[in-house]
């Protein structure tokens, strides 16, 4: 298990152990605690070999809509020639353990720890486990919204350790963000960051906005505040916020918290609903 990344391995509870749990679901948000990630619930996808994957978002009608998101387990050799079935879906991968190569337009790309790599919709792109140890990675789905007159956004395959972190103002350091995308770059329609958090540091207020998270604790812990709750949250835990619930944190461990933050953005609402509603008006 990496120092600095932390993803499930599995396995499976003893009989000695208390039923009693940090799991959470609510309207407004969910906790799933990485002592839920057992192999009991692992699941397995057609065209990968010698793969499973823990499935911790998928689009809910009610909930959060726009995004699925899995921690994925490949063993050596394994991987898959067509991993991704849709061809309207981008795709962000974070490897956390092992190396991912990835393939696009001919060209391999190998991913080590804190590697990230940004897959345009319909691209082609296959991924193979080459090495000797088990590769471990989040994988982030959306169907993409084109734009008229906007371009798909081309690939990226980089490192955390090569994006120098951006400071939140009047934090000293305390609160960086590493973002792998230009936010005034229109073609993305979302964005997959990691933010850094020193020890006492703090969301100062409860933010409140129309962007979906999926939101993965790399490391430390934290105390989270969910709405109406407070949370505390650990390395391995997966929080999934729909859109407008309250949200804020202090950075209470004695290590960095540090975690990998999912959001929609750059697109209008769908307003599908009164679409449908205008449209059967006028028939």
């Amino acid at each position: 298990m990496s120092d600095k990344y932390y993803a499930p391995h599995g396995g499976h509870p003893g009989q000695d152990q208390l039923l009693s749990g940090r799991a959470t679901f609510t309207n407004s948000y969910a906790v799933l605690p990485r002592g839920v990630m057992w192999d009991i619930v692992a699941s397995y996808l057609p065209g990968w070999d010698k793969t499973r994957l823990w499935v911790l978002a998928r689009p809910m009608t009610g909930f959060a809509e726009t995004f699925a998101q899995y921690s994925m387990e490949v063993s050596p050799g394994g991987g898959s020639d067509a991993p991704e079935p849709d061809p309207q879906a981008q795709a962000v991968l974070f490897v956390t353990e092992g190396e991912a190569t990835i393939t696009l337009d001919g060209q391999d790309h190998v991913l080590t720890p804190g590697g990230y790599a940004y897959l345009p919709p319909d691209s082609g792109w296959t991924l193979k486990n080459h090495g000797d140890d088990i590769l471990r990675f989040n994988w982030i789905r959306k169907r993409y919204e084109a734009v008229p007159g906007l371009d798909a956004p081309d690939a990226i395959f980089t490192n955390e350790n090569d994006v120098e972190p951006n400071a939140m103002p009047g934090t000293e350091g305390k609160w960086t963000t590493t973002r792998f995308v230009d936010p005034s770059d229109m073609r993305h329609d979302m964005h997959v960051n990691i933010v850094n958090m020193e020890p006492g540091a703090v969301i100062p207020f409860m933010e409140t906005h129309v962007m979906e998270h999926g939101l993965t604790v790399l490391e430390g812990k934290a105390v989270y505040r969910l709405n109406n709750d407070w949370v505390e949250v650990e390395a391995g835990d997966f929080l999934w916020l729909r859109a407008f619930c309250p949200q804020a944190c202090y950075a209470g461990g004695t290590s960095r918290f540090r975690y990998l933050l999912y959001k929609d953005v750059n697109r209008h609402p769908r307003l599908g609903l009164l679409t449908t509603h205008l449209r059967r008006g006028a028939e």
